[in-house]
């Protein structure tokens, strides 16, 4: 009989705690059903969802943290946030956090991942500009914040 591989879910969830768990598998129920397409992986310690097996421009990514459970957009820095829960990462990255003891609300994570699908082809099309207005944009507010 051939081993029975384990799904990228099971992989990740592989020796963490309930709470993270339950988390982790509440966004990947809400990410799959907003887009059932996407390719899977553990990668860079984060399960990792991309299109058509681009892994260099990822669409989403779980991560754990030491507060919770972190939902990332690698080009955050184009959604809308309607709900201004996105906290900026790394130049183009934001961060949605959740608390171990948050409920996952399945609509709105699958509007935040509609949008990231969506918004793919002008990421990939404009990456250098998209990289060099977020940075632009991140010195302008932290001279700003230095001023006032």
């Amino acid at each position: 009989m051939a081993p029975v591989k384990s799904s990228p879910l099971q992989t990740y969830l592989a020796g963490r705690g309930p709470k993270v768990a339950a988390l982790v598998t509440d966004l990947d129920l809400a990410i799959r059903a907003a887009h059932p397409n996407f390719d899977v992986a553990v990668k860079y310690k984060m399960l990792m969802y991309a299109l058509g097996g681009d892994w260099r421009h990822w669409v989403c990514a779980i991560g754990e943290t030491n507060k919770g459970v972190a939902l990332r957009f690698l080009y955050g820095v184009l959604l809308d946030d309607p709900r201004r829960i996105l906290r900026s990462g790394s130049s183009v990255l934001k961060t949605w956090d959740f608390g171990f003891d948050d409920v996952v609300d399945q609509a709105a994570v699958g509007a935040y991942v509609t949008e990231a699908v969506g918004r793919y082809g002008e990421y990939r099309a404009n990456a250098a500009e998209v990289l060099e207005s977020s940075r632009a944009a991140g010195k302008a507010g932290r001279g700003t914040r230095a001023s006032d």
